[in-house]
């Protein structure tokens, strides 16, 4: 399965990701500019921010409580369809995936 991170400058990065990983432990293993995953996907950040494109946007699932107060303080803008990656689990119906990373 794959997954394309859009990076501020317009280049992107496709990877392949396992199912189950969430795109936070791939962006970074991938290194993946923007995406730092400081808090290792325990919902205590906001540095894995990510614009998931609004063709996939119903297919990532809804946004959490903690997920959501977390993305009203990350570094870049908020948008109607950012996620923080770690709570994003690749899967079959993913494959293909397109997450936006915004400037931070």
């Amino acid at each position: 399965m794959q997954a394309t991170w859009i990076l501020p400058d317009g280049r992107a990065v496709t990877a392949d990701v396992k199912a189950g990983q969430n795109l936070m432990e791939a962006a970074v293993a991938h290194h993946i500019p923007n995406v730092i995953g400081e808090c290792g996907g325990s919902l205590s950040c906001a540095t894995c921010h990510v614009v998931v494109d609004p063709a996939w946007a119903d297919k990532t699932g809804s946004v959490g409580t903690f997920e959501d107060a977390m993305l009203d303080v990350a570094e870049a803008e908020r948008q109607e369809t950012s996620r923080l990656s770690c709570q994003i689990k690749m899967s079959a119906d993913l494959d293909g995936l397109i997450l936006h990373v915004p400037q931070p």
